[in-house]
């Protein structure tokens, strides 16, 4: 989410950190390291805004420190635990990027294959390539450029709604001449992974990545709301008050950002590409 006019302080899209430290040490951080962590956590809670925060630290491949900062809830209050589980946002593109690369592995894609060839009727759909779609140069719209969720979307919606509404539209640009962040190319790229490996995309998601790797704690937050995420989220409109953020109504998520998990859990992810053990060696150099 990008901030403009108005400033969106999420405990639930936004605040789930994890810091990944290349130090030469023991797996637990000395307490003098975990007291500079926590000033350093303290002091953006403090400058910012921002209820919450909750991080988790990876030194030597394994995680060193787990610590939750500030309320995951202002009325009534509630302390923000790191057993709590964060929306991770548009952090989720990295894992449909990766429900790709298995395809492709697999050979049931390439990346430089034309969306027309498993979604039919988008614009320029015989040009714009998988590739395009998952580094933003595909040229079409945006269908969240918003720093705030505007009425529609606080409806209930589809992943086939907004690509007929979004990229069936005139392209922004010509496909590969620019980029522009664009979460519409990734609800394409979820259906196209739905179409190839013909299973729904969530559970996809889940058998081939969140459930090898140990991701207990991951939920499709799109599709169960936002009580999937025990930290509520809140907004402020320019220099008024924190209120609790209006969710967006299920189906607008989908592969652009529909996870929510705990730090220890997306720890645990990064951990798995720092170490390459979900793709091969060629997926990750072309990610």
């Amino acid at each position: 989410m990008r901030l403009h006019r108005f400033v969106k302080f999420s405990a639930t899209l936004a605040f789930s950190f994890v810091a990944i430290l290349t130090l030469n040490a023991q797996s637990t951080l000395s307490p003098e390291l975990r007291s500079k962590i926590d000033e350093a956590a303290q002091q953006v809670l403090k400058s910012t805004g921002v209820p919450s925060a909750s991080l988790a630290v990876v030194q030597d491949g394994k995680i060193a420190y787990l610590q939750a900062y500030g309320a995951a809830r202002l009325d009534p209050q509630m302390a923000a635990t790191p057993a709590m589980r964060y929306s991770i946002g548009s952090i989720s593109k990295q894992f449909t990027a990766a429900a790709v690369m298995l395809l492709v592995q697999q050979g049931k894609l390439s990346l430089d294959d034309p969306v027309s060839k498993y979604i039919p009727g988008l614009t320029e759909g015989d040009k714009v390539t998988i590739r395009q779609l998952l580094s933003h140069t595909s040229g079409y719209q945006d269908f969240w450029p918003q720093d705030y969720v505007p009425p529609d979307m606080e409806q209930s919606t589809t992943p086939q709604h907004i690509i007929d509404r979004w990229a069936k539209q005139p392209l922004d640009f010509e496909p590969g001449t620019k980029w522009q962040y664009s979460n519409t190319n990734f609800i394409i790229a979820g259906l196209i992974v739905q179409k190839a490996s013909g299973t729904p995309f969530t559970k996809f998601i889940h058998t081939r990545i969140l459930d090898p790797l140990g991701l207990t704690t991951a939920v499709d937050f799109d599709a169960l709301g936002p009580s999937a995420a025990q930290p509520i989220g809140y907004m402020r409109y320019g220099l008024g008050p924190l209120r609790p953020s209006t969710p967006t109504g299920p189906g607008w998520m989908f592969g652009a950002g529909e996870l929510a998990m705990t730090p220890t859990d997306l720890a645990k992810w990064d951990i798995s590409m720092i170490k390459q053990s979900v793709l091969s060696p060629a997926s990750y150099k072309a990610m």
